[in-house]
């Protein structure tokens, strides 16, 4: 501590920061609402106090020195654990207050749980707003859970990462679907598939939703050293049911998403010839938000859509 500079206060902090993100002495003036003279001259003392000149021109206007890059997550880091010092706790009136609640999902969920997620958010919170993500490759949802991006991630990932906290909210038996007119269908009155079968049909598969990651049922079949033939892959897993209905593939997926599609299409269901762990779908926050109030609140309307998922 002997080492810090003395007369050190927040406010160049927060000035240190800004001007690392908006790479602009005028912007970041308007946002503190300060001159920009005053601006100009903080930076001339972070310049002194760090030995470094922070940021300097390039090509398309001012960019941070490596330094400066280095500067960047400590001094939010400091500013987001002093604010934190201040935050007084108050009770969440979900009837009377607004918030903005950012709650990313994959599209394979069954097709009421959503749905009833935000029907439940809307009774609860009038005032509030739902924003719904996707899930995908490009998505950095860790990075978003932890920056405040996303408030809530649902998902289904055999390992979630382990330092963000989980809840459980239901699990759904995986099964095997595809066209009632489906020439394997027609030969198979009853439900039994064989695994040669299964291994040998075609399949449609949903694309991988990170790099490197290959899905529960893939995943799974790896570790069994079996591989079943994917001649399709889509990344919108809400239309592979309709695809069904026009080719000869099969979809493997959750009991409870195919509930749906049973009653309006032509499919036919199969228990599948391998003993599948079901799809345990949680959720998933950062412990930023882990004692705030309306994302308990939201997590617990999440929780109670899935109960009643699960009752139905």
């Amino acid at each position: 501590m002997s080492s810090l500079p003395q007369h050190l206060d927040l406010h160049l902090i927060r000035i240190l920061y800004l001007l690392l993100v908006e790479k602009n002495v005028s912007r970041v003036a308007l946002k503190l609402n300060q001159p920009q003279p005053s601006i100009s001259a903080s930076l001339r003392k972070l310049r002194e106090l760090t030995g470094d000149p922070l940021l300097v021109r390039g090509a398309r206007g001012m960019v941070p020195t490596q330094h400066g890059e280095s500067l960047l997550n400590p001094a939010k880091r400091i500013l987001d654990q002093t604010e934190s010092l201040f935050i007084k706790k108050t009770p969440f009136v979900a009837q009377e207050e607004a918030r903005t609640f950012h709650i990313a999902a994959p599209d394979y969920l069954d097709s009421q749980f959503l749905p009833n997620v935000v029907a439940q958010l809307r009774r609860g919170s009038p005032k509030s707003r739902v924003v719904l993500h996707s899930l995908g490759p490009g998505i950095d949802h860790i990075r978003q859970l932890s920056d405040g991006g996303l408030d809530l991630v649902i998902a289904n990932w055999d390992e979630p990462p382990a330092h963000l906290h989980i809840s459980k909210l239901f699990e759904d038996p995986i099964v095997c679907a595809m066209h009632a007119e489906n020439a394997y269908a027609r030969r198979t009155a009853s439900d039994a598939m064989t695994l040669d079968d299964y291994l040998s049909l075609p399949h449609v598969a949903p694309s991988p939703m990170m790099p490197g990651y290959h899905g529960v049922i893939d995943s799974f079949l790896e570790r069994q050293n079996l591989q079943r033939n994917v001649v399709v892959e889509s990344a919108y897993f809400g239309l592979i049911p309709y695809m069904l209905t026009q080719t000869d593939l099969v979809l493997t997926t959750g009991r409870q998403f195919m509930r749906f599609y049973e009653k309006t299409l032509p499919l036919k269901t199969y228990t599948v010839p391998l003993k599948f762990p079901p799809m345990r779908f949680y959720q998933l926050w950062h412990q930023r938000v882990h004692q705030a109030p309306e994302h308990k609140w939201l997590r617990d309307q999440v929780s109670a859509a899935a109960k009643a998922l699960v009752q139905r």
